[in-house]
């Protein structure tokens, strides 16, 4: 379910808590597949406290899209809007 970036192994030994502190990668294939909060994921595995956390910005999505440029909220809010636009259109 992971497109390979997982294996069926590596799952297991998280299960069985053999892997104490999966790598940011694996932990975000996991919240993609299993539709789950990957900051939440990054705060059980240790890697962010709940502090530093809740002074992220929210991302929606399971991709952060335009991570590399800056947006402002009015940006961001324009560019919501066309997504639900365009996908109004394709039904």
């Amino acid at each position: 379910m992971t497109g390979k970036e997982v294996s069926n192994a590596y799952l297991s030994q998280l299960e069985n808590d053999k892997v104490k502190q999966p790598s940011p990668n694996v932990l975000h294939a996991l919240s993609a597949t299993y539709d789950i909060d990957y900051i939440g994921l990054m705060e059980r595995a240790g890697y962010l406290t709940p502090q530093q956390s809740s002074d992220a910005p929210k991302r929606h999505g399971r991709a952060a899209t335009f991570a590399e440029i800056d947006l402002s909220s009015d940006e961001e809010a324009e560019l919501l809007r066309f997504l639900k636009f365009m996908r109004s259109e394709k039904k």
